[in-house]
């Protein structure tokens, strides 16, 4: 366990960004429950320790280095087992977090860690997008789950008048962007941790 918590720190140092050992004990919480229920579950394809705090927790940490100052709402839109928004919340613990999740499973899942973590001011809603009324965030933000095109369209109507959607992104990007002609896109481009890979953040500005 202290090299898994060990490579969390590392990678942590590595993304510049300041942890107590409370936070550290909330990921070590994480990680066991994750495995725990994803031998019965299959909530992650990912098994193993090392990629699940790299190419999980640390990849989800990345969308904390473009979210704007002075957002206090964010959605996880299609969370999964709580990528990006819980590691985001463990870290920003004064968020106010929706995590939107369709399937069941998952959803059990949510509710069970974040009780177990103890976290506050989060909300787990079992729909997907096109099914939410009534929200309205300052941050909506997805891991990989839709093109640009189609998180604007999809998504936008539950941000505030200064809102901001944000993607990870892969190697394809700009192909997309070229197709979408907006000039309200930022990109900032980070290297995930231990991997030599780079995930380019997306975040689109109403």
């Amino acid at each position: 366990m202290k090299e898994t918590e060990d490579l969390l720190k590392k990678g942590l140092d590595q993304l510049d960004i300041s942890s107590n050992d409370q936070q550290i004990g909330a990921f070590r919480t994480y990680l066991s429950e994750l495995k725990k229920w994803n031998r019965v579950h299959n909530l992650t394809g990912l098994k193993s320790d090392r990629d699940i705090i790299i190419k999980h927790f640390l990849d989800s940490l990345l969308f904390l280095k473009v979210l704007p100052e002075g957002v206090s709402t964010v959605a996880d839109i299609g969370s999964g087992a709580g990528f990006p928004g819980i590691p985001i919340k463990i870290m920003a613990p004064v968020l106010k977090l929706f995590l939107l999740e369709p399937s069941k499973k998952k959803v059990v899942f949510l509710k069970h860690i974040c009780g177990k973590l103890g976290l506050e001011g989060v909300e787990v809603l079992d729909r997907r997008i096109e099914d939410v009324e009534g929200l309205r965030v300052d941050a909506a933000m997805t891991r990989a789950l839709y093109s640009v095109g189609e998180f604007i369209e999809k998504a936008a109507r539950i941000l505030t008048t200064k809102g901001v959607l944000i993607l990870s992104k892969g190697p394809k990007l700009r192909e997309e962007l070229e197709c979408l002609g907006i000039n309200n896109i930022t990109v900032s481009d980070i290297e995930l941790p231990f991997t030599g890979t780079t995930r380019h953040l997306v975040v689109v500005r109403r």
